[in-house]
C-alpha cells in the first residue's frame, strides 16, 4: 500500500529538495503548485486534505521576503500564521501528523550559545512574529506535530546566500559582508532529508514524539566567514573568488532586524529522531559541486 505525503511549498529550496529526496519505494509524493492549492484558503485546505488518505503533511511554504514583510504585514501573516492554522486544524480533524518548517527569526538573537527549542521566543521582525504565530497555531491545534526550526538555508536552487556570493564575485573586485551575525549554514537537501525522516516516523508510529525541534548543519560561523568559505570553495573549483572584508551590521541597515545570534541546538532532534546533521562545510562542498563542479585535487 502506498503512503501518500503532501508537500506544500514544493517550488522553494526545501520543497525542491523534498521532491528530489530518495523516498522509500512505497511513498507517493503530492506537491501541488500554489495556483492549484492556496493554503491561505481555509476551505481549499480542508478539501485538499480530505481528498485522499495522506500519511503526513509537510508544510515548507512560507512568506520569506524578510524585509518586504515589514511593509506587507498582511501577506506575511496570511502565509506564515493563518495557513499553518488552517493546516493544523484540518490535519487534526483527519488524524494526520503535520510537519511545520519554522525559523531562527522567532528568537531575538541576544542569547549566548545555541538556542534550545524550548528557549523563549522574542521575534524582532514581522517575519519572525508571523512564523512564531504559525508555530503556536500548529502547537495548539494538532497534537501530532513536529515544528522544525532552521536557519541560513542554502542550495543550488532559487535565490540564496551561496548563489548571491558567487554572482557578486563575478561582478566585483571585493565583497563586504556582515561579521557580527552568527549562525549555522544549512543545506536544503540535509534539511529535506531530516523532514522526510520525521514525517515518516510520525506517519508510521502514533506514539512518536511531537514537539519543536531545530535542524541546522553542525558548526557555526558569521556571514563573513561563510562568504569566505564560499570564495575558497569557488577558487578550488577553478571559479572566481574575491576578498571578503568584514563590516558591522550597523553598516548594512535593513528594514527588518536580524538576530545577532542564530545558533540552534539540534540535540533533541538527535535524541527523538536519530538525526544528527553533518558539519556545514561538507554540506557547502556538495552545493558548490552541483553549482560549479568538483574541486581540483592536488
Amino acid at each position: 500500500m502506498s503512503r501518500h505525503i503532501l508537500i506544500l511549498g514544493g517550488a522553494g529550496q526545501v520543497g525542491t529538495e523534498l521532491r528530489d529526496h530518495a523516498w522509500p519505494a512505497d511513498v507517493t509524493l503530492h506537491a501541488p503548485a500554489r495556483a492549484a492549492l492556496d493554503i491561505t484558503d481555509e476551505a481549499a485546505v480542508g478539501a485538499a486534505i480530505a481528498e485522499r488518505p495522506y500519511a503526513a503533511i509537510i508544510n515548507a511554504a512560507a512568506y520569506t521576503a524578510v524585509d518586504k514583510a515589514e511593509s506587507e504585514v498582511g501577506a506575511a501573516w496570511r502565509l506564515n500564521a493563518l495557513a499553518p492554522a488552517y493546516l493544523a486544524a484540518a490535519t487534526a480533524r483527519a488524524g494526520l501528523p503535520l510537519v511545520q518548517v519554522s525559523t531562527d527569526y522567532v528568537f531575538d538573537g541576544t542569547g549566548t550559545g545555541a538556542y534550545a527549542p524550548d528557549a523563549p521566543v522574542r521575534p524582532r521582525s514581522v517575519y519572525g512574529a508571523s512564523k512564531a504565530a504559525g508555530e503556536m497555531a500548529v502547537r495548539t491545534a494538532n497534537p501530532r506535530h513536529a515544528i522544525v526550526r532552521t536557519a541560513w538555508v542554502v542550495s543550488p536552487h532559487r535565490g540564496n546566500f551561496v548563489k548571491t556570493m558567487l554572482r557578486l564575485a563575478g561582478e566585483r573586485e571585493k565583497l563586504t559582508v556582515v561579521d557580527d551575525q552568527r549562525g549555522c549554514p544549512t543545506s536544503a537537501a540535509d534539511l529535506a532529508a531530516a523532514l522526510a525522516a520525521i514525517a515518516l516516523r510520525l506517519a508510521d508510529d502514533p506514539a512518536a514524539p511531537s514537539g519543536t525541534y531545530h535542524c541546522v548543519n553542525a558548526g557555526a560561523t558569521t556571514w563573513c566567514g561563510f562568504a569566505r568559505a564560499i570564495m575558497a570553495g569557488a577558487e578550488s573549483r577553478g571559479a572566481r573568488g574575491v576578498p571578503v572584508e568584514p563590516i558591522p551590521t550597523s553598516a548594512y541597515p535593513t528594514p527588518a532586524a536580524r538576530p545577532a545570534n542564530s545558533e540552534l541546538s539540534t540535540e533533541t532532534l538527535a535524541r527523538d529522531f536519530g538525526v544528527t546533521p553533518r558539519p556545514w562545510p561538507a554540506a557547502l562542498d556538495d552545493i558548490l559541486d552541483r553549482l560549479i563542479g568538483p574541486a581540483h585535487r592536488a
